[in-house]
């Protein structure tokens, strides 16, 4: 009996309403970047799509290494019995002009050219991971500041009702304040909505259709740093990108070599026996068989593999020039957000900190006007704001000349 009453018991509390209140009410939890990371890893269909391209080139050398089939011919003359002929021959086709070797050189360079698309992925794939994180801190952040902006408003538009109730200032300046106040809680509305959509962004990197976590930890004050671009260009050779591109080249040569061999005609081997009823013996036979190369010679074919190996020369040198400049680029804009956000950081937040609370205890003496409180209150905001937007932009540059290295 005691058997069956724990697992109903059991059955009960888990399907009671009371439990399904208490698991909803269970707080989610907090993500950091290195589970972000190994969650997108793992389960990231882009890069499962990248391994299967790899499997599949694996079965594409083996298929090139192949020999070819050797085939069985027979016939037979005569219908009658007494005077029929009977041959049988087996054909040992031999490839001439190097065409496995070719085939199999082609297919390993489809490898190599498979695996660097992996890894380029796998790339892509962390720098995603690291700029959609910190999107998702920056968004956190954002719906900090809105709501402590709307606090402000609201707690300055308290104060100054009573000072309209007590005939000390003009209801206009109530009317404008309430106003603020409106603004700032549309902005905070927004930045929620922002985030939400931040963290679906996140989740979605590993395939989740709703996020599971709440808030993410990591530290977003942390502003990056890289080597000059001059030195990073150095490491340009081992960029996922260009990598891809030399390969390419490579693979188009080797394609090019696999169509010249085709202009050298393979040599077929016949050997067998014919069997004459009539004459009541047995013959050997062999013979040898190969194609007259007088008008097709794959010529068009191999024009064609070798301007597609000029291009793929071509299409390498625009992407290193492109991959320079875009690493130009985020290095300069990794440098400006830089010295902007330690700016923000050590002088105009400090001094617009400063300016706020004087004019807070000033309008709360009499001294100044909720004019004067509003200015610096937007002033202090607006510090703040450019501040998370430094920091942002500075990430965001530091991740993409991440992702242009394959780091």
């Amino acid at each position: 009996m005691r058997k069956h009453v724990l697992p109903l018991g059991l059955a009960a509390i888990l399907l009671s309403p009371f439990y399904f209140s208490w698991a909803q009410a269970q707080p989610a939890p907090v993500l950091t970047l290195e589970q972000a990371q190994e969650l997108a890893a793992s389960k990231s269909f882009a890069v499962t799509a990248a391994q299967r391209e790899v499997d599949a080139n694996d079965g594409a050398v083996h298929q090139a290494g192949a020999w070819r089939n050797p085939e069985l011919n027979a016939s037979v003359e005569d219908t009658q019995r007494a005077t029929r002929t009977t041959t049988a021959t087996v054909d040992f086709p031999i490839e001439l002009g190097g065409k496995r070797a070719a085939r199999l050189s082609a297919a390993g360079r489809g490898r190599e050219l498979a695996q660097a698309e992996l890894s380029n992925v796998r790339a892509g794939l962390r720098a995603d991971v690291v700029r959609t994180f910190f999107g998702v801190l920056v968004a956190q952040e954002r719906v900090a500041l809105t709501g402590s902006s709307a606090d402000l408003a609201a707690r300055g538009a308290d104060a100054i009702s009573k000072r309209v109730a007590a005939g000390k200032v003009s209801p206009v300046d109530e009317t404008r304040a309430r106003v603020d106040q409106a603004n700032a809680q549309l902005e905070a509305a927004e930045a929620a909505a922002e985030l939400q959509s931040a963290r679906q962004t996140l989740a979605a990197l590993w395939g989740a259709s709703a996020p599971q976590f709440g808030a993410v930890q990591g530290d977003i004050e942390l502003v990056p740093s890289r080597a000059p671009a001059l030195e990073l260009a150095k490491e340009l050779n081992a960029s996922p990108g260009l990598l891809m591109s030399r390969i390419e080249i490579d693979r188009r040569r080797a394609l090019a070599d696999v169509e010249r061999s085709k202009g050298v005609p393979d040599l077929t081997v016949s050997v067998g026996a014919k069997r004459d009823n009539e004459l009541g013996r047995t013959q050997a036979i062999v013979g040898i068989s190969i194609p007259l190369p007088l008008f097709d010679r794959n010529q068009g074919a191999t024009y064609e593999a070798l301007k597609r190996a000029e291009k793929a020369s071509d299409d390498y040198q625009a992407a290193r020039i492109r991959v320079m400049t875009e690493l130009q680029q985020a290095s300069n804009q990794l440098s400006v957000a830089s010295t902007s956000a330690r700016t923000l950081k050590s002088t105009v937040l400090p001094a617009a900190q400063q300016a706020y609370d004087a004019a807070t205890r000033g309008f709360e003496a009499g001294k100044f006007g909720f004019l004067d409180v509003i200015d610096a209150q937007r002033s202090l905001l607006q510090a703040r704001a450019r501040y998370l937007t430094a920091l942002a932009t500075s990430n965001q540059a530091a991740t993409a000349i991440d992702r242009l290295l394959g780091r």
